[in-house]
């Protein structure tokens, strides 16, 4: 086989344009520098206690104990199957590059290339169309905050839609390679809900080609397209097969499966996450303006404004000092969300072509793109129109299984930009005449300009530009006057910006006009279009993600520093206990878990079942269920306003022995039985289903002189060991966290059956005499899991060798 290397040049020319377009944007990376992101900085927290002992023992704990006082470890660090041949693709995809900074933006460029080479598209058009996708505002903020799997699910959404493309256009063998390599790179990002949202877009390409299938009495081959992309779906599916097992079988358990606890009145019971978090993030209806008008609703909320805005005049004016540096940070955002780091910003140039694009394409091309794009956008009003999502959050498969809805404009953002290049294609390809065209361009003017021109002249006519936390601006010392300017600031802004999309939204068109009268040839257009598109998008995205966010490697090698009280408590020669850090917001806090064992912690698929102990006891400092968690150590805000450690006596240990047990009969009973007269030290509350596991249980009355104890002598995070010395049988309660779906018990080798205590703990009979109890936490789903994964990774590897013999053989005959 050989190949013509004159038409890869073109090819290795874009790349290589993409490479430069990455570091230019990244370009303090180059200088030694690295991105500080938020949920970067969290993940570093999360995953430091499993992260050292794979260090120090070279094995790998699917369990930690630093959040939560313990949890799964899938989606923390190291979930996947290290059989997973899609790990292997990924890392080649990326060429080297940066994994949280510059590989980002070469995979969303590279994926959308590729998906409008596969459209045979010229390909300086590809590499503009690429542009347009990868450099829109969310693209480039995720990035920042450290959403670093979303960003890598964005990326690979046009792979997937280029494979199921080549499929229905009957190139069978390249489009099923294709989208089985794209598929499993999708789900080996691991962000379910960026996968979810593209597959209930694809949903109406598949009904679309269904619909123009039944017209033209070819539904015989229809299913066998979908067949084959369920057979791709099959074999991507594979090597994932461990983090997906494992992330699904521990959703029943957290906040994305369903409570045990009876619904209040007028609640209705969920299988999912609570309505008022899933739609917590919600996007305005006004607020998708921002698609068109990046400040539309005021950018972020926390904006810097320059000696120009009315803030800044008013400070100085009413003599307040350090202007400059306040309106460094001023709450401009006036949106629904409660804060945001910057809008969805999909480009002018971009929206105007999308609008041009609804006249120039026809068919079934066009109105699988509109609808998933009109679809998306309603799913990202959320609250905001509750007849259409709450419907879909209490009947449709999967949807209340996750939050921050305004996520799905991700299919927006590639729907709109996939159907603006469409239209562009046709342009360029002169399919039009040029008095259409130029038809087409006024009406797309008429509506896009028109719209964005009113914004210009009359922006008061819409808003008032007030938001519902000025209210709670004021209440925080904000004068009168402060919130009246913001208000007018927020108002320039619109205007501002409105100006600036007006600007780009004529130059594009009188591109489109000066090569379709024949003024511009087609090269010089295309590069006139993706100079515009740079200078549109790149300086919005660079309004988020600015050069402050770049610090030393060191500080971001050192994401926490340890506190006088750290050092203190890391001082205890027996570290086997837990700390409640309460100087931080301790559901939301990860720095805790880097130094120690927290009871807090930072993760979006905490336990259920840990949350409501804490909503009903923990936050309501009940000191018995915050001993029963072996809480040694307190942090607390010194004299000095410092942190400093409190030393807790009675916390209850790794392990005890307890005389009675108080049977309840659900989960409401075993919540509400841990109140302020509960002694953890002689009872433990079971709910009655544990029943059949302790039946040869026997209250006893403890002899103040007995010598009968158990304790923890061998700590992992996913083995524990515990000695037990006792004269008669006893019931041991551990302060662990219970989770059947992996944690297994011995007694002296012999496995044996435990039970639920206390609400969230676990809790074991012990026989008379001397033992040894190991816990170990052994998944069978990882174990299956990764076994599938090697069969997995060695069809996909078969699948693409088929396909070159056959290609091969093809093109031989």
């Amino acid at each position: 086989m050989t190949f013509d290397l004159k038409k890869l040049l073109p090819h290795a020319l874009v790349v290589a344009i993409f490479i430069a377009l990455t570091l230019v944007f990244f370009y303090p990376v180059i200088e030694g520098k690295d991105l500080q992101q938020g949920d970067m900085t969290h993940a570093a927290g999360m995953r430091q206690e499993i992260e050292q002992f794979e260090k120090q023992t070279g094995e790998l704990s699917q369990w930690t104990n630093a959040m939560f006082s313990g949890m799964p470890a899938y989606q923390i660090y190291k979930g996947g199957s290290p059989y997973n041949i899609y790990s292997v693709l990924f890392k080649a995809m990326r060429i080297g590059l940066p994994y949280n900074t510059i590989a980002i933006l070469f995979c969303y460029l590279i994926s959308f290339y590729v998906l409008l080479l596969t459209l045979r598209f010229n390909y300086w058009l590809a590499a503009v169309g690429a542009i347009a996708f990868c450099f829109a505002s969310y693209n480039v903020i995720i990035i920042e905050a450290g959403h670093i799997t979303k960003a890598y699910a964005i990326a690979f959404i046009p792979l997937v839609v280029a494979g199921v493309l080549k499929i229905f256009e009957n190139k069978y063998i390249v489009g099923t390679v294709l989208l089985t390599i794209a598929l499993g790179l999708e789900i080996n990002s691991n962000h379910p809900q960026i996968t979810y949202y593209l597959g209930l877009g694809l949903v109406f390409y598949f009904a679309s080609q269904l619909y123009y299938a039944v017209k033209n009495k070819d539904v015989k081959n229809y299913f066998i397209k979908c067949a084959l992309v369920v057979a791709s779906g099959l074999i991507a599916l594979l090597p994932n097969l461990t983090l997906l097992w494992t992330t699904y079988e521990y959703g029943k358990d957290s906040l994305r499966g369903a409570s045990e606890l009876i619904p209040k009145a007028g609640e209705k019971s969920s299988s999912g996450l609570d309505r008022d978090y899933a739609f917590g993030w919600s996007y305005g209806k006004a607020e998708t303006g921002t698609l068109l008008i990046p400040n539309f609703m005021g950018g972020s909320s926390n904006s810097a404004l320059d000696n120009e805005s009315e803030s800044y005049k008013v400070l100085q004016s009413n003599g307040v000092p350090n202007a400059n540096e306040i309106v460094q940070r001023m709450p401009m955002y006036w949106g629904d969300q409660p804060f945001t780091s910057g809008p969805v910003y999909i480009g002018a140039i971009v929206c105007f072509l999308f609008v041009l694009a609804l006249f120039l394409v026809k068919g079934q091309e066009k109105w699988w793109l509109v609808l998933a794009t009109l679809f998306s956008i309603a799913i990202s009003w959320g609250k905001n129109f509750p007849a259409f999502n709450d419907f879909l959050f209490d009947y449709f498969p999967m949807y209340n299984k996750f939050r921050a809805v305004s996520m799905a404009l991700v299919v927006a953002g590639f729907t709109i930009p996939f159907l603006a290049l469409l239209g562009l294609n046709q342009i360029l390809s002169k399919t039009f005449t040029k008095e259409q065209i130029i038809k087409y361009v006024k009406y797309s003017l008429y509506i896009v300009g028109g719209f964005v021109l009113l914004f210009v002249l009359v922006p008061g006519m819409f808003f008032n530009f007030s938001s519902s936390s000025d209210e709670q601006l004021m209440q925080s010392g904000f004068p009168d006057w402060l919130v009246a300017a913001i208000r007018a600031d927020r108002q320039a802004l619109l205007r501002s910006d409105a100006i600036r999309s007006v600007v780009f939204i004529l130059l594009s068109a009188g591109v489109i006009w000066a090569y379709v009268s024949d003024k511009l040839k087609q090269i010089p257009a295309i590069a006139l279009l993706g100079a515009l598109l740079v200078f549109d998008l790149i300086p919005v995205g660079k309004r988020f993600l600015t050069k402050d966010n770049f610090v030393s490697k060191r500080d971001v090698s050192i994401p926490y520093q340890m506190t006088a009280a750290n050092e203190a408590i890391l001082k205890d020669t027996d570290p086997n206990f837990r700390v409640f850090n309460v100087t931080v917001s301790p559901f939301n806090d990860a720095s805790t878990s880097y130094f120690h064992k927290s009871i807090g912690g930072y993760h979006g698929a905490k336990m259920r079942r840990y949350q409501e102990l804490w909503d009903a006891h923990i936050s309501q400092n009940n000191m018995n269920v915050i001993n029963m968690l072996n809480t040694k150590y307190f942090i607390v805000q010194g004299p000095d306003k410092q942190p400093m450690a409190q030393k807790n006596p009675n916390a209850m240990g790794n392990a005890w022995f307890v005389e009675n047990i108080k049977w309840v009969n659900n989960a409401d009973e075993e919540l509400a039985a841990l109140d302020s007269t509960f002694n953890p030290a002689k009872v433990v509350v079971i709910d009655v289903r544990f029943k059949d596991k302790l039946t040869t249980f026997k209250p006893i009355v403890v002899d103040s002189l007995t010598t009968d104890n158990i304790k923890l002598i061998s700590y992992k995070p996913n083995h524990l060991q515990y000695k037990s010395t006792a004269k008669t049988d006893r019931l041991a309660v551990f302060s662990e966290i219970y989770y059947d779906k992996g944690w297994n018990v011995s007694i002296d080798g012999k496995e044996v059956d435990y039970a639920r205590a206390n609400y969230v703990l676990r809790t074991l009979l012990v026989p008379a005499g001397e033992h040894t109890i190991d816990f170990k936490f052994e998944p069978k789903s990882y174990k299956v899991g990764n076994q599938l994964a090697i069969v997995g990774s060695v069809l996909l590897v078969m699948l693409v060798g088929a396909a070159i013999f056959m290609q091969l053989k093809a093109k031989k005959k």
